[in-house]
């Protein structure tokens, strides 16, 4: 079974399940290492504080590392891909689409904001956010630099070094990227 994109996570009665690109649905169980070792990868790279969360909530399963790592994907699809829809939680690109999923413990569950609902941590350094930030706002190459006081070049670099972190290669899959993982939302008070 290649798992590898295009996977769908739900809850059904309170177990969850996936389903792959090619309509196979199964149960999510320990045996399942391939998605379990796909997930947590994704889950250490882009969401450290859910990992680290997660890494404490189960370290008493830490002699049973199969079990260990299971556990911890387990509740991070629990707390957010609950629901069956038409968007893959993990698509075709290898990227993440969380969903807000209904919880009775919301607003009060010491884990929101952490492992439910984690901020997106992209790696990228503040310089080259900022010239991303704007190019996704609208402005060419050649009006960031001016805006930010840099060359063409640097810009150019910035683009590309964020680029290879983040395995885009082209304008359109980064405008796509940055929407899907809220790269640019503004923080709500």
């Amino acid at each position: 079974m290649n798992v590898s994109s295009n996977i769908e996570f739900y809850t059904y009665e309170h177990e969850v399940w996936f389903r792959t690109a090619d309509g196979h649905a199964e149960r999510l169980m320990e045996r399942h290492h391939e998605v379990v070792e796909m997930l947590l990868e994704k889950i250490e790279q882009f969401y450290p504080a859910a990992y680290a969360a997660l890494c404490n909530e189960y370290q008493r399963l830490q002699g049973n590392l199969s079990l260990y790592r299971f556990r911890m994907v387990q509740r991070f699809a629990k707390c957010n891909f609950g629901v069956i829809d038409n968007i893959p939680d993990i698509d075709s690109y290898g990227k993440l689409n969380l969903e807000c999923v209904p919880c009775p413990l919301r607003g009060e569950c010491r884990h929101e904001g952490v492992i439910c609902r984690p901020d997106f941590d992209s790696k990228i350094s503040d310089a080259e956010m900022r010239v991303l930030k704007l190019w996704y706002n609208g402005l060419t190459k050649e009006e960031i630099a001016e805006e930010l006081y840099l060359s063409i070049h640097t810009v150019n670099n910035h683009i590309r070094n964020a680029f290879t972190r983040l395995g885009i290669h082209e304008k359109a899959e980064f405008f796509r990227y940055a929407s899907q993982n809220h790269l640019f939302h503004e923080p709500t008070l």
